[in-house]
Formats: C-alpha cells, sequence, structure tokens
C-alpha cells in the first residue's frame, strides 16, 4: 500500500438542512460508489453523522461532496473527527 492512500476513518458530523432532504441516501450513493464503508445516521439535534472508511483520499472526496449535499439541503459546516478503522464495517448503510 502507497503511504498518501493510508487507511483511515472518518467520523463527519454534518450540520445545516441536513435531514428530510435525501442526505443519506446521498451519502449512501456517493460513498458506495467511492468504495467506502460506514454509516450515515440522523441525530436528534437535526445533524447528520456519517463515520465513513477506507482510503483518506476518498473519504475527503467524500468529504467535498458532502459539503455540497444534495439539491433540497443546506450545509452550513462539517466537523470532521479523524481515528483509525474499525474492522467490523464490511459496507456502507443508513443507520437508523
Amino acid at each position: 500500500m502507497s503511504g498518501n492512500n493510508d487507511i483511515a476513518c472518518a467520523e463527519i458530523y454534518v450540520s445545516g438542512r441536513v435531514q428530510g432532504v435525501y442526505f443519506r441516501a446521498f451519502t449512501l450513493k456517493v460513498a458506495a460508489r467511492l468504495g467506502l464503508v460506514g454509516y450515515a445516521q440522523n441525530l436528534p439535534d437535526g445533524r447528520v453523522k456519517v463515520i465513513a472508511q477506507g482510503e483518506k483520499s476518498l473519504i475527503l472526496e467524500l468529504v467535498d461532496n458532502l459539503r455540497i449535499g444534495p439539491e433540497l439541503s443546506s450545509v452550513e459546516d462539517l466537523d470532521i473527527n479523524w481515528s483509525a478503522p474499525f474492522d467490523e464495517l464490511t459496507e456502507f448503510f443508513i443507520k437508523r
């Protein structure tokens, strides 16, 4: 494995108008296309939590897409925390 595409995990909190606007499904579509594993989950405070694991460069591509979001969304802020990957994740899904 090359050093510039190390496997990583990002815990991303997306705030703004991100619930009820197809945001989790949008995230699933983009993450699956990039080959990432993890999940997207609505939080009680109105944010969406995204766990994404895979090559760091692909996670950063996902983050670029999350900043834009689907058509009806309005992303105000992203908070990203990086960590070591979790072995138990095998696909990307919507967590309810």
